[in-house]
C-alpha cells in the first residue's frame, strides 16, 4: 500500500488478523497487551455486515519503524505474543514452547499485503489517497471505462474473503478513483 496523501490518522489496535490495506471499522479495543499499554487506543476490524462496510471509512497499515537495524539483525513480528510462561514450573501457566513465528528480513510495513496480527498496533488513515496493489481490491472495468471519479463501497464479511476490499458500487459513498494502473495493475483511491 502507498499512502499519498493524508489528512486523519490516528494508532490503533487490529482485533482480529487483517492484510494491510484493508478498510475498517473503529470499534472498542478488547486487546490490551501486558500492563495496559494499549488499553488507550482504539480497536478496528473488518465490517461483518453491509452496514458496518458503509462506514468503514479508515484504511489499516502497518505503524511507521524508525528503528535501525544493524548489519545481520533480523526483524520479526512478535506473534504470537505470550505471557510471561515460556516454560513450566513456577510459571501460572502451561508450558507454550516450541512455537513458530515468521521473521522477517525486510519490515512488514516496507513490504506489499503483509497480514498484521490480531492485538499488533497499527495506523488507521481517513480522508487520504491511497494506492493498493493488485489482489488488494475488486476489480471492475468500470475502474477503466469510468476512470477517475467512480464510486467505490467496501465489502463487508458477506461478501466472503473480500471482507475489506474495495469494489465499484454506482451508489458508493466512501471512495472514488483516481486513476488504474493497467500496468502495475493497481488502484489509486480518494477516501471521501
Amino acid at each position: 500500500m502507498e499512502i499519498n496523501k493524508y489528512t486523519d490518522i490516528m494508532g490503533v489496535v487490529v482485533q482480529e488478523d487483517i492484510p494491510e490495506g484493508r478498510m475498517v471499522v473503529l470499534m472498542k479495543n478488547t486487546l490490551t497487551a501486558d500492563f495496559g499499554s494499549k488499553a488507550d487506543l482504539p480497536g478496528v476490524r473488518i465490517p461483518y455486515t453491509a452496514g458496518e462496510a458503509a462506514n468503514a471509512k479508515y484504511i489499516v497499515t502497518w505503524p511507521v519503524n524508525n528503528s535501525q537495524a544493524a548489519p545481520g539483525i533480523s526483524m520479526f513480528v512478535p506473534t504470537p505474543s505470550f505471557s510471561f510462561a515460556m516454560r513450566a514450573g513456577g510459571w501460572d501457566q502451561a508450558s507454550n514452547v516450541p512455537f513458530s513465528a515468521t521473521v522477517y528480513l525486510t519490515y512488514p510495513g516496507h513490504q506489499h499485503g503483509v497480514t498484521i496480527p490480531s492485538g499488533y498496533q497499527a495506523l488507521a488513515f481517513d480522508k487520504g489517497v491511497f494506492t493498493v496493489p493488485s489482489g488488494h481490491f475488486q476489480y471492475n472495468a468500470a475502474f477503466q471505462t469510468l476512470g477517475p471519479g467512480a464510486k467505490l463501497k467496501v465489502l463487508s464479511r458477506t461478501d466472503g474473503s473480500d471482507a475489506g476490499k474495495l469494489a465499484y458500487d454506482a451508489a458508493g459513498t466512501i471512495a472514488v478513483v483516481e486513476r488504474f494502473d493497467v500496468a502495475t495493475w493497481s488502484l489509486t483511491f480518494r477516501t471521501l
